[in-house]
C-alpha cells in the first residue's frame, strides 16, 4: 500500500516506512524551538526540561577555572555533568557555575579539596535537612572567627608596614657611606623615636 500526496498537480509516492520516519524527524525538530535553543553540537544546547548546558570548556570560562581544575573536582566527586552529548562532550547544568564558585570560596578559607569533600559527605549523611544546615552554621561560624582573627593580624601588619615605610623615607636623604651593620642608630631620628621593629630586625645581629 502506497500513499500518495499532491505536489504541484504531479504524485508524490511516499511509503508509510518513510512517512513514519518524516514524522518522528518533525517531532525530534519541535522541542528544540520552543525551547529557543539550538540542537546539540553547538555550545549551548537545551535539554529535555528546557535548562541550558555548557561544555567543560565553556563552564571553565564562565568560572576563571582551567578544564583541569574542573576535572578534578569531578574526579573528588565534587562536581558532575548533568548528562553527555552524543558526541560523548560532558554537558553541566548552569547551577555548576554556583558549585565551582562555591568550591573556590571554601578553598580561599584555605580547605583542600579532599577537606571539601569530606564536608560534603558529612552534610549528606546528616539525619536530616536540620541537621545538614547544622553542621553548615557550626562550619562557617568557625570559619568567620579564624577570618576575623587573620583581619586583626592583617590590621596590625598593615601598620606595621606603614610605620616601617614612613621611617624608612628618611633614608632617602641620607649622606652617610656606612655599612648597614655600623648603622646602629638612625642620626635622622630622635631618641625617643620607637623604631619600627621590621626595621629595627635588620640590626640586631
Amino acid at each position: 500500500m502506497t500513499i500518495q500526496l499532491p505536489l504541484h498537480k504531479k504524485q508524490l509516492v511516499v511509503s508509510p516506512e518513510h512517512a513514519a520516519q518524516a514524522r518522528s524527524a518533525a517531532s525530534d525538530e519541535r522541542p528544540s524551538t520552543l525551547l529557543g535553543g539550538p540542537r546539540v553540537g553547538g555550545t549551548e544546547r537545551s535539554d529535555r526540561l528546557g535548562a541550558r548546558t555548557l561544555r567543560v570548556g565553556d563552564l571553565a570560562k564562565r568560572t576563571g577555572k582551567t578544564v583541569r581544575a574542573l576535572h578534578l573536582y569531578e574526579e573528588h566527586g565534587l562536581l558532575t555533568p548533568a548528562q553527555r552529548s552524543s558526541g560523548g562532550y560532558r554537558l553541566y547544568s548552569r547551577d555548576a557555575e554556583v558549585r565551582v564558585r562555591w568550591i573556590e570560596k571554601l578553598q580561599q578559607m584555605g580547605f583542600s579539596l579532599t577537606d571539601i569533600k569530606q564536608i560534603v559527605q558529612d552534610v549528606e549523611r546528616s539525619k536530616s535537612a536540620p541537621d545538614a544546615m547544622q553542621r553548615v552554621q557550626d562550619l562557617y561560624r568557625e570559619k568567620l572567627e579564624d577570618t576575623r582573627e587573620q583581619l586583626r593580624r592583617l590590621t596590625a601588619l598593615e601598620s606595621e608596614l606603614e610605620a616601617s615605610l614612613t621611617y624608612l623615607e628618611t633614608c632617602d636623604g641620607c649622606e652617610t657611606e656606612e655599612l648597614l651593620g655600623a648603622c646602629a642608630e638612625c642620626a635622622r631620628h630622635d631618641c625617643g623615636h620607637k623604631t619600627p621593629e621590621l626595621v629595627l630586625g635588620f640590626r640586631v645581629l
